[in-house]
């Protein structure tokens, strides 16, 4: 199965100024520690994005919520030196944008509070998605995090053996991510919205 490959695209360390002027107008690209990753997203994967995209959508207006679902939004957490994520998907609360205070001109968020839940679909370097986002968007404060691994690609300390397609559902509980994953026909639980009534196999796009 072709998947996406991250790999980086630079040879020394970039500020994030030195990245929102090489890189920031190109979604393709999101900094970690400095380090610039090309994306290279496949069909499948954005067929991945844009089915959860699609959904988030429509609960959002079946519940009249002012709330925006962006595809690779640039995210730069505070206090965190040379990073800049892109999330594949990520729900914003629109009233939460006044009080980002690069939003307005760049398009910049910086602010985990912005976020109502951020998902990440799984490629080659699934290390960060386990790891480190989750790490990152548990101290930032976001509520709901799902780690879309379509391909089975995560370690089998994530993700068990044989390593099959999985998606990890992250629920903020006093702080702390309580992760739930879900397989095949088993019906998803978002506590972000309820009302989705979706298996993993539709998630993850895998046909019978």
């Amino acid at each position: 199965m072709s998947i996406a490959s991250n790999r980086t695209v630079q040879h020394r360390p970039l500020s994030f100024d030195e990245f929102l002027a090489q890189y920031g107008s190109d979604n393709r690209y999101e900094l970690i520690d400095g380090e610039v990753f090309d994306l290279e997203p496949t069909g499948l994967h954005e067929q991945v994005a844009g089915f959860i995209t699609q959904k988030a959508c429509v609960q959002i207006d079946l519940a009249n919520l002012p709330w925006l679902v962006l595809q690779r939004p640039l995210f730069r957490p505070p206090n965190i030196e040379m990073t800049a994520f892109r999330p594949d998907v990520a729900v914003i609360d629109e009233m939460a944008l006044e009080n980002e205070l690069l939003w307005r001109e760049q398009s910049i968020l910086t602010q985990g509070t912005s976020i109502k839940l951020v998902a990440e679909v799984v490629s080659s370097n699934w290390q960060n998605d386990y790891s480190r986002k989750l790490e990152d968007y548990e101290t930032l404060g976001i509520p709901e995090y799902w780690i879309v691994d379509y391909a089975g690609l995560g370690g089998t300390r994530h993700i068990g053996s044989p390593k099959r397609p999985t998606l990890s559902i992250c629920r903020l509980i006093e702080g702390q991510y309580q992760i739930q994953q879900f397989r095949g026909e088993q019906l998803i639980s978002s506590p972000t919205f309820p009302g989705l009534n979706l298996t993993a196999d539709q998630v993850l796009r895998i046909r019978p």
